[in-house]
């Protein structure tokens, strides 16, 4: 009776680890500086983060700090290759937790570097944040697609630090 006790803990305990791992996402990100030329350095926080369907999609914010000239905060998403369009010119739309909803301008409104690349100017959501929350980002793609990719608050907070911490 005790071995079998025994057993069903340790085959739920197994299970646990096993469902919590599964949960996790890649979604550490991390603050980097890079100069992108003499005088002019970029900020930004990348993380890889998959949607729904398993498709990884590459999320970047950077600022450039460049003396004399304003300082946007960029949001540049990367979908697969020929699987992902976005639709030029479109907004982003972005929902927190608490259900405010947000809007970003497409920074590719006239020509992008690849039909799977967007960017949007968050320089004027960010700061509104008033509480640290996860965010969906209903992502604006050709056709009939609908994407939609969960942001989580430990990536919103490096994002607020980015805002507030990085001049």
């Amino acid at each position: 009776m005790l071995k079998k006790l025994l057993w069903r803990c340790f085959v739920i305990i197994i299970l646990l680890f096993i469902g919590i791992g599964l949960n996790i996402q890649e979604s550490t990100a991390m603050l980097r500086q890079h100069h992108d030329a003499p005088g002019v350095l970029r900020y930004h926080s990348q993380v890889s983060i998959k949607d729904k369907q398993e498709y990884s999609w590459q999320v970047l914010l950077f600022k450039k700090i460049n003396p004399g000239a304003k300082q946007d905060l960029i949001l540049r998403l990367v979908g697969f290759p020929g699987v992902f369009e976005f639709a030029h010119p479109h907004s982003l739309e972005i929902i927190t937790a608490s259900g405010k909803l947000f809007s970003a301008d497409d920074v590719f409104a006239d020509s992008s570097p690849a039909p799977n690349v967007g960017e949007f100017n968050l320089t004027n959501v960010l700061p509104k944040l008033t509480t640290i929350e996860s965010l969906q980002l209903n992502l604006p793609l050709l056709g009939k697609q609908k994407k939609i990719l969960q942001i989580p608050q430990a990536v919103v907070i490096e994002w607020q630090l980015l805002v507030t911490e990085v001049d």
